[in-house]
């Protein structure tokens, strides 16, 4: 996997996967596709995350309901790191996310500048969709992995990780979901 090659080590995991009945290539281009409209938890749960940073007149998290979510990341914070057509799509960003307001958050336009960072302080994230034959249809796979750069990032993570985590596993199941509804449905 891609994700395996970017980042093999990490503190911090979670994966999530669906069956149905698609090609993996149409089953990960849905997955690229799905929009917040087509997941109002998200929606709700970013809203509630990007509260703090809004009140400090900051950018909250991607809302817009008929872009795909997919999209509106890259243009949020994150960098498409990795890409193997109708395979596996690989993101990544680097932040303090255990912050109220968000932090500081480094750009970085590709793999190379994701792979080099190595200030202290930060954590990066990198988050992948994977496809596989199942079945007559596929397993469309998500994973996120987590890696930070010192031992108070780690704890700073760690605190925060304990409190996002339920909800980030919602998004990331209900991202699924509407992927496979977009599958079903054609889109």
């Amino acid at each position: 996997m891609l994700l395996d090659e970017l980042m093999p080590e990490y503190e911090f995991d979670e994966v999530h996967a669906i069956c149905f009945s698609a090609t993996p290539e149409r089953a990960l281009e849905a997955a690229k596709r799905a929009t917040p409209g087509e997941m109002p938890l998200v929606r709700l749960l970013f809203a509630i995350r990007s509260l703090p940073a809004r009140f400090a007149g900051k950018r909250g998290l991607p809302s817009a309901k008929t872009e795909p979510l997919y999209e509106q990341m890259l243009a949020f914070a994150f960098a498409r790191l990795a890409e193997e057509p109708g395979r596996e799509v690989v993101v990544g960003a680097i932040g303090q996310m255990w912050k109220v307001r968000g932090g500081i958050v480094p750009v970085i336009r590709d793999a190379d500048e994701f792979v080099a960072f190595g200030e202290n302080g930060f954590a990066k994230v990198a988050m992948n969709f994977s496809v596989e034959h199942r079945d007559g249809g596929a397993e469309l796979r998500t994973e996120t992995r987590i890696r930070t750069s010192d031992p108070s990032s780690r704890r700073n993570f760690e605190r925060y990780w304990r409190v996002v985590k339920p909800g980030s596993a919602a998004v990331r199941r209900s991202w699924l979901g509407a992927a496979r509804r977009r599958s079903e449905r054609g889109v």
